[in-house]
């Protein structure tokens, strides 16, 4: 079992599964929503996670037609990623409490990555997402 919240630990949720699939994505919407050169996800799935605490102040953000962010509206930490029709979701590996015993396994979307940041490890990079050619 994994344990994380938000900022202000108004909002808390418990993972009852594996979270897999780490990525330190480098896309526009991520760099804007975490005021950071990347945001680093992975994937959870819906029937291993539940909120503990404070669901009511999750808010959610359509910031795709694909895509919904939800995000802590009391202090604004950010959450997940949820695309549309998966039965999984990112979460952002932020939040957690404990290590999840996972280490990032990929750059994606550096096609618009920040100029000011060099990524200066060897792990795979894609100019979107995994299944396009890599950068």
């Amino acid at each position: 079992m994994l344990t994380g919240s938000c900022l202000c630990q108004t909002v808390r949720y418990q993972i009852d599964g594996i979270v897999d699939e780490a990525s330190h994505c480098h896309c526009s919407q991520c760099r804007k929503a975490h005021g950071a050169a990347f945001a680093s996800y992975a994937h959870v799935r819906h029937a291993d996670f539940r909120f503990t605490a404070g669901a009511g102040s999750v808010a959610r953000y359509a910031s795709s037609p694909h895509a919904t962010r939800t995000f802590c509206r009391e202090c604004g930490s950010n959450l997940q990623w949820i695309p549309a029709g998966r039965d999984y979701f990112a979460l952002a590996l932020g939040t957690l409490d404990q290590d999840p015993g996972i280490r990032a396994e990929r750059h994606i979307f550096v096609g618009s990555k920040a100029p000011w940041y060099p990524i200066e490890d060897r792990l795979p990079q894609y100019a979107e997402y995994p299944g396009a050619n890599p950068a």
